[in-house]
């Protein structure tokens, strides 16, 4: 597949290291020459300097055999000209674009992206995406992670194990004598600095990172088997009101009502304009780093903090002074990835990188097969994909124990109808299930074509 990516910022260059780890042939176009030098001297790609928007451009780096563009630059009116650019003179069949000016989105306004005006095929907004993404840790306290799959039925939970986690050093094939009516499917483990696909006979240690796949009706009791029972939070913090801050707090007034929500913004004027637009939550103009601000916002009484500014060592430390004032959880937000693995060592419960969640909802739309959601893990650990079983997958017809699944895949659960079938070794993928598997980095690819039918775009 040939795909055009325009920008080579953390987004581009991460779209393009798993394409190109994927041997597509891909080229990145961006203004900056010391980005295009950096990624051309780093990944397998082809690098061009320009600008994204010009046909000329576009031209030099392949767009008129080009299969797709994903057009992810730091400028919204960049990105959507590139693909109209691409669609009008280049035809090319897919187009992709990041657009974060929420004002674009609104409702009066969607015939802008109407195939006759603005032929954008999937328009990805990070904003509203990372705040969907932290409602959901909410939703499931003790959940480091938590991505709902096959519309809400599944869930893929990660989740931190601790001494006093009940099945710790359990071998994970006993999991399903122990709790025989408990649907979950353990598909990866983060110990240290290693990256474990699990085996029926390995056993989860104190200190692991540990995802599963979870029957959704199942996860509050899921939860208690790991050692995880904390209560939803009645009354939330959240430091910065920028887009993601005021998207998040506007989706938990509406869907909790009876969530108390103060909301810290340092900037008076848009302190002032979330205000106005939060009918319930408390706005506190100040510097959330500030411990009188904090007592103001009665950090003592405050179950979560969610530190989403535009400043990674400012969602760090307010995080942080949070917890030592009595705050009992932390969700931050963290651009840096470099930052990441610190995040444990300090007491940060949850990060969530507006970098990754972007990269998996532009990945559902590259895969090919009948690919319905894809969601990368740890950076690079692997990927979480739900996808439709066709008839000429190799999956469907023996069981289970004989499906030649290539090494570094596990499959979690499958979606029969209204039936969620966690699979042993007799399972049997019918033709039409939904299947929703791990694929360790190195075997995504044989994934898709395990379920291609000559694959298509889905």
């Amino acid at each position: 597949m040939k795909v055009i990516i325009c920008g080579a910022g953390q987004v581009g260059f991460n779209i393009a290291r798993y394409l190109a780890s994927e041997d597509n042939d891909v080229t990145v176009i961006d203004i900056s020459r010391e980005l295009i030098e950096k990624l051309s001297d780093t990944l397998d790609v082809q690098g061009l300097v320009g600008y994204a928007s010009h046909p000329d451009v576009l031209e030099r780096a392949g767009a008129g055999d080009a299969d797709m563009l994903i057009a992810v630059t730091h400028n919204d009116e960049v990105n959507m000209v590139a693909c109209h650019v691409a669609h009008s003179i280049f035809e090319v069949p897919t187009k992709i674009a990041r657009v974060r000016y929420q004002g674009y989105q609104r409702p009066e306004w969607s015939r802008l992206f109407e195939r006759a005006n603005l032929p954008i095929d999937v328009i990805i907004s990070p904003e509203i995406e990372v705040a969907r993404a932290i409602g959901r840790r909410l939703e499931i306290p003790g959940a480091f992670d938590a991505i709902p799959l096959a519309e809400g039925r599944v869930s893929l939970i990660g989740v931190h194990c601790t001494s006093e986690c009940p099945i710790v050093n359990t071998p994970l094939r006993q999991l399903t004598e122990l709790f025989p009516d408990l649907n979950i499917v353990v598909v990866g483990i983060l110990r240290n600095d290693r990256r474990i696909v699990p085996e029926p006979d390995d056993v989860m240690l104190p200190g692991d990172d540990v995802y599963f796949v979870a029957d959704s009706r199942h996860l509050a009791r899921a939860m208690v088997v790991f050692g995880h029972e904390e209560p939803e939070a009645r009354r939330i913090i959240i430091v910065g009101g920028g887009n993601i801050g005021q998207n998040l707090a506007s989706n938990v007034e509406r869907e909790h009502p009876g969530v108390s929500i103060k909301l810290i913004e340092i900037d008076k004027r848009r302190a002032e304009a979330v205000a106005q637009a939060l009918p319930r939550a408390v706005v506190i103009h100040g510097d959330a780093l500030d411990s009188e601000i904090l007592e103001e916002a009665n950090v003592k009484e405050t179950e979560t903090i969610v530190a989403v500014s535009n400043d990674d060592e400012v969602n760090i430390l307010a995080s942080l002074l949070a917890k030592r004032f009595g705050c009992q959880r932390s969700i931050t937000l963290i651009n840096k990835p470099t930052y990441t693995p610190l995040m444990g060592n300090l007491g940060i419960d949850a990060v969530v990188s507006p970098r990754a969640i972007t990269v998996s909802t532009i990945l559902q739309h590259v895969r090919r097969g009948r690919v319905r959601s894809v969601h990368t893990l740890s950076d690079g650990f692997g990927e979480i994909i739900e996808v439709e079983a066709l008839e000429t997958s190799g999956l469907v017809g023996p069981p289970l124990r004989e499906a030649k699944l290539p090494e570094g895949v596990i499959v979690g659960a499958i979606v029969r109808d209204n039936e969620i079938v966690i699979p042993r070794g007799d399972t049997v993928v019918r033709t039409g299930d939904r299947v929703v598997l791990f694929a360790a980095a190195g075997a995504v690819k044989k994934v898709e074509k395990m379920f291609a039918v000559r694959l298509e775009f889905f």
